[in-house]
């Protein structure tokens, strides 16, 4: 404590009077208005620009999010067709397989009907040889029994001489070429 002597006025470190206080609070006034004019041009454009950029980043990252989303369906879809390729592939094998062997069915089917004409006109040409070579043989029957007419005329023969002669122009043919 201090003590006071007779005469001694005591002054005091701050000395708080009328003119500090009103000092003090034009002071807190002019701070406050300072800080609202400052707010005002300063901290809210400031904000603004960060609420800004905020909303950019915000954008930005929920266009990325879209952008992975999308690339995660097209990755998904992509492969989903690489394995309706391998299937379609597959598919594709298999029909020209059955094709190649239906067309290889065909072919071979061609090739026996083709095998049986040409065995067919063979036994048909054949025949018809054979049917010439009978005629051709019919033929000299026909000259040999004219011949053989002739004779008979000719030699004014009874009927056992020309019976006799027909015998043996026959055993001279032989049989079989008669009787083919």
């Amino acid at each position: 404590m201090i003590l006071l002597t007779a005469g001694e006025t005591y002054e005091r470190m701050f000395g708080i009077d009328w003119q500090l206080l009103s000092d003090a609070t034009l002071t807190l006034i002019a701070v406050f208005v300072l800080f609202g004019v400052m707010s005002y041009f300063l901290f809210n454009p400031a904000r603004k620009m960060l609420s800004d950029r905020q909303a950019k980043i915000k954008g930005e990252l929920d266009e990325a999010r879209t952008n992975m989303e999308e690339a995660r369906s097209l990755r998904e879809e992509y492969e989903a067709k690489l394995r309706d390729i391998d299937k379609e592939a597959e598919e594709i094998l298999s029909d020209a397989r059955k094709r190649a062997l239906a067309n290889e069915n065909q072919i071979v089917a061609q090739a026996k009907e083709e095998a049986a004409r040409i065995m067919d006109r063979a036994r048909k040409e054949a025949e018809l040889e054979k049917q010439k070579v009978s005629d051709e043989v019919k033929t000299e029957i026909i000259s040999i029994a004219s011949l053989m007419a002739g004779k008979v005329v000719s030699a004014s023969i009874d009927t056992k001489v020309q019976d006799q002669l027909v015998d043996e122009t026959l055993k001279e043919m032989g049989k079989e070429t008669w009787l083919s």
